[in-house]
């Protein structure tokens, strides 16, 4: 796969803060490679960058300065607008608690983005029972989230990211409001999910044995990254662009 179509590429990429008169490079020339169908667990101590990276890949900050392309598109010279469209159509979100819409019930939580995409609503809802169907809670469409447990709550999250059938999903702290049996079982879902469509998975945790479940992970540390594989497919050293700080790194899929 060349870079051109190579799914989330960033080069260069910083975002700086400012915490007073002082400057904070929460990321310092960040450059990263992942092939569409990566499943990537991003970890890090506190303030490391590691939320910031993920924000910035998933077009909801702007970096300070570098690129991010996503099969060869430019992300941060996109309009507010097309990037909106773009994280609506092409990206898929799961949130630590769900961040589902209390007064509706979960079939039309899971049919939202694609109602919102243009989709009429009674195919939206179609799908959405579909969804619901193979996460296993048929029947569940119409209760609302206050109904549901924390487990099925975050199945419901994980349904309402598969909804577009999007080229990426991103998750931050998944399973961080669940206890261990139930995230486990959250996890092999969205594995799963995104094994069987496709999809990439980027994910956020402060959990190593969920980091585990996925066979990359990248570490952040002041803003700079490096990447651990397990298995088949470990990454490898990726060429860094002109003006570039060390760090460049390539996910084989």
């Amino acid at each position: 796969m060349t870079e051109n179509n190579a799914g989330l590429v960033t080069r260069a990429l910083t975002k700086t803060y400012m915490r007073g008169n002082t400057p904070v490079h929460a990321l310092a020339g960040v450059d990263l490679t992942l092939p569409q169908g990566t499943q990537v667990a991003i970890m890090g101590p506190s303030g490391s960058g590691k939320t910031t990276l993920l924000h910035c890949l998933a077009g909801v900050l702007r970096p300070s300065s570098g690129s991010i392309t996503l099969d060869g598109e430019e992300m941060t010279t996109m309009s507010e607008r097309a990037l909106s469209t773009l994280r609506l159509r092409r990206f898929g979100f799961v949130f630590q608690d769900g961040q589902l819409l209390p007064e509706l019930p979960t079939q039309e939580n899971i049919a939202m983005p694609l109602m919102l995409a243009g989709t009429p609503k009674s195919e939206a809802i179609a799908r959405a029972r579909e969804i619901l169907a193979n996460l296993g809670l048929d029947g569940a469409g119409p209760y609302r989230p206050g109904q549901l447990s924390g487990g099925q709550a975050q199945r419901v999250a994980i349904g309402r990211a598969l909804a577009t059938n999007p080229s990426v999903i991103f998750a931050d702290e998944p399973t961080g409001a669940l206890d261990q049996a139930t995230g486990g079982e959250v996890m092999s879902l969205l594995t799963s999910a995104c094994t069987s469509t496709g999809a990439s998975l980027v994910l956020v945790t402060h959990d190593p044995a969920v980091a585990a479940r996925l066979p990359h992970t990248i570490h952040v540390r002041d803003g700079r990254v490096s990447l651990e594989g397990r298995g088949s497919g470990a990454p490898s050293p990726a060429p860094a662009s002109s003006g570039t700080t060390p760090g460049a790194s390539t996910v084989a899929g």
